[in-house]
């Protein structure tokens, strides 16, 4: 009995022990992951911006919208107008600076657009008499004493039948015409002018044409000289244009016969006359040369409304 005692008490003792034993150890604890608050970045939205709408100017009849590589001299060549004109028509302050897409009137302005809009006339032969009031119509249709009671009798009913003391006012309306509104004033057609428009034309040199006229290639003729040679004017007019501005045509004249029709000599070797000079025919006004040319010639061109003609269709046969 006393080793079952001792057994049990040795198995005691055990179970104390591995009680104590676990109290003093230290727990596993579960890991525990601190997770930081991760900021939320929005995503970037991207939002397709839609890009705006370029109009191209807009062109009317007698605009033009300048190109690259554009002069105002040029500008004016091709549509038979002075290059002082464009600059007057436009307010230029400078004739050399001139923007690509900027709107140039190249056309005289239009006297008849301040005659736009609707106009009224007024129409004799019609009045309208109207006569003011004498005074201001009361409120009530009756005066006193009549609104007031009073016996019947026929005296009293025929007073209260008469008609009011006061005369209405009159107004005279004789028939009157209506007010007519005018359309706004259009344009008359352009004028057709003729190919020649009585311009008594002549050869400006004496010389062999080297190029004839070819729309895509060569605006005018092509004609041979030597230095220093005379070049007259073709016809009677103006001097629109002495200088030189346009590539490529060197030391250039440009005369003006009519409203349409305008001859130009280019390659000159010196000008001798001056813009706004009045020219006869037959009159000299260069010295041929080579300048911005590769040889000495003359090129000739003759313009119908600032657009390039065969001059062999003006010059006389020779």
């Amino acid at each position: 009995m006393k080793k079952i005692d001792d057994v049990k008490n040795l198995v005691g003792l055990g179970c104390i022990s591995f009680l104590m034993s676990a109290c003093t150890t230290t727990p596993n604890k579960a890991p525990v992951v601190e997770r930081a608050s991760v900021p939320v970045t929005e995503a970037s939205v991207v939002i397709p911006v839609a890009k705006p709408v370029v109009r191209p100017p807009e062109i009317t009849k007698g605009s033009y919208v300048v190109k690259r590589g554009d002069t105002l001299y040029r500008i004016a060549l091709d549509h038979g107008q002075s290059y002082s004109d464009l600059v007057v028509w436009n307010s230029l302050k400078n004739p050399n600076d001139i923007k690509v897409d900027q709107v140039l009137r190249v056309a005289p302005p239009d006297a008849a657009n301040g005659l736009q809009g609707v106009q009224t006339v007024a129409v004799s032969g019609a009045s309208v008499d109207v006569k003011p009031l004498s005074q201001p119509p009361s409120s009530s249709n009756k005066n006193s004493p009549k609104g007031d009671k009073r016996p019947y009798s026929e005296a009293v009913l025929a007073e209260l039948q008469k008609p009011e003391s006061g005369t209405p006012t009159v107004v005279k309306n004789d028939v009157v015409n209506p007010v007519v509104p005018l359309k706004s004033a259009e344009k008359a057609p352009d004028k057709v002018v003729a190919d020649n428009e009585a311009v008594d034309w002549m050869w400006p040199v004496d010389g062999k044409v080297l190029t004839g006229f070819d729309d895509a290639k060569n605006k005018g003729l092509d004609i041979s000289g030597k230095m220093g040679q005379e070049v007259l004017a073709a016809g009677a007019g103006k001097v629109m244009y002495a200088g030189s501005g346009i590539r490529g045509y060197g030391n250039l004249v440009i005369i003006k016969h009519s409203s349409s029709l305008l001859s130009a000599y280019a390659h000159n070797k010196s000008i001798l006359v001056k813009e706004g000079q009045a020219i006869t025919k037959g009159q000299k006004i260069a010295e041929m040369g080579n300048s911005d040319s590769d040889t000495v010639n003359l090129h000739f061109e003759i313009r119908l409304q600032g657009k390039p003609v065969d001059p062999m269709r003006y010059l006389p046969a020779r």
